[in-house]
């Protein structure tokens, strides 16, 4: 059974996102990921995953970005909009959000939320790291390889995704162990 604010968040993100078709496209694939492995995984926590996959990406909405780091603009929206506390802190902490925050010298504004428990974001994690930007399933090598190409050298996203890759590579192999524990073949 999904929540209320699992549906409520999946509308937030049609209304901010969906004029954005690439954007959105990926959103939707990533929510579609997480309603797959998350309650596999985590189920306590499910709709709580599912709906900050569907805002993870809320903050580069024009109308919701304000300091110009999706991350922390997207999780100031959805703690605004009423979502539970786990929601936020995993928009706010999605995806080596920290590499970046540093980057940008916004530490101080991502450490205003507090951080998830790192088996419940490497599910965030997985969904937005094994989703192309298309909305298509994309091994996690692939995707960290098609962030980097669409960044030059100098900007914080490049030197932040450069930076954590091992790290991401590590959440999504993490899930994928424990997916296979989970569902033996």
């Amino acid at each position: 059974m999904t929540s209320d604010f699992v549906t409520r968040a999946r509308s937030l993100a049609a209304r901010h996102l969906s004029s954005s078709p690439r954007r959105w496209a990926h959103v939707q694939g990533v929510a579609a990921t997480a309603e797959i492995v998350a309650p596999v995984l985590h189920a306590e926590h499910s709709d709580e995953i599912v709906a900050a996959c569907w805002l993870h990406d809320v903050g580069y909405a024009p109308d919701v970005a304000k300091t110009g780091f999706h991350p922390v603009d997207g999780a100031t929206f959805a703690e605004g909009e009423g979502m539970p506390s786990l929601v936020v802190s995993l928009i706010a902490f999605h995806t080596g959000s920290v590499f970046e925050a540093q980057q940008r010298e916004l530490l101080a504004e991502l450490n205003a939320f507090a951080a998830p428990p790192r088996d419940v974001l490497d599910i965030v994690t997985y969904a937005d790291m094994t989703t192309s930007p298309s909305g298509e399933p994309v091994s996690a090598d692939e995707r960290v390889a098609e962030i980097l190409s669409r960044y030059d050298e100098d900007d914080p996203v490049f030197a932040a995704v450069s930076t954590s890759a091992p790290e991401l590579l590590a959440a999504v192999a993490r899930v994928d162990e424990r997916l296979t524990v989970a569902q033996p073949r």
